[in-house]
């Protein structure tokens, strides 16, 4: 059973009011090496609380109370979103580009092939694991450029935009030595070692001009 890079095992959480056919999927992906959590409807899911374990969802669209149309839109809602693949039975042309305007995964019907529902949910899990390393790394980033003074955020926007030492020091009105100074803790805080990391966190971050280089002195 793989886990993501937090070693957080993946959870696939099953949603179908068809016991039988709910049953048989367990079987399934726990035969593929899947945790499985499942759920007759979508308030009882709701009643233990979505949580925030990374996998993705699987679920039919009609059910009693909420429908997995309206569970997909609270989903949406959560920091850390999870994947929503649909298996269901019958759907309106209407429901189905609802669901995949909304941002589902895939959209199967049944009955379903099992290879191609453990490929499909093999690169939810995947898809799923990349963006939350990727909203991690970028929080980090943020949290270190939060780090930077405005000065050193200034210095930082002119040495990526390919300034030398001296230009910054004319345009800042501050000494050389200075200069080398703050870049020397704008490397230090970001955490980065070359100027090619540098540029590459700054375009990660999406600073722009005035955000860094009117920061104040």
């Amino acid at each position: 059973m793989a886990s993501n890079t937090d070693g957080e095992i993946p959870t696939i959480r099953l949603i179908d009011d068809d016991v039988s056919f709910r049953r048989a999927l367990q079987r399934l992906l726990r035969a593929a090496g899947h945790r499985v959590a499942e759920y007759g409807s979508v308030g009882e899911m709701l009643l233990e609380g979505i949580g925030s374990a990374p996998g993705c969802l699987v679920l039919d669209i009609h059910m009693p109370g909420p429908s997995g149309l309206d569970l997909q839109e609270m989903i949406a809602s959560q920091p850390e979103p999870l994947p929503v693949i649909f298996v269901t039975a019958e759907a309106t042309v209407h429901e189905t580009l609802r669901a995949m305007k909304a941002g589902a995964a895939d959209f199967l019907f049944k009955p379903v092939d099992g290879e191609t529902l453990l490929s499909v949910i093999g690169k939810a899990v995947q898809d799923d694991a990349a963006r939350r390393q990727a909203r991690r790394r970028l929080c980090a980033l943020q949290t270190r450029y939060s780090r930077l003074s405005p000065r050193e955020r200034q210095v930082m926007e002119m040495v990526v935009n390919g300034a030398l030492n001296k230009q910054i020091s004319a345009q800042l009105g501050a000494a050389e030595r200075t200069v080398k100074a703050h870049r020397a803790h704008v490397m230090e805080k970001m955490e980065v070692s070359s100027l090619a990391d540098l540029v590459r966190a700054v375009g990660q971050l999406g600073v722009s001009p005035s955000d860094a280089s009117h920061a104040g002195a």
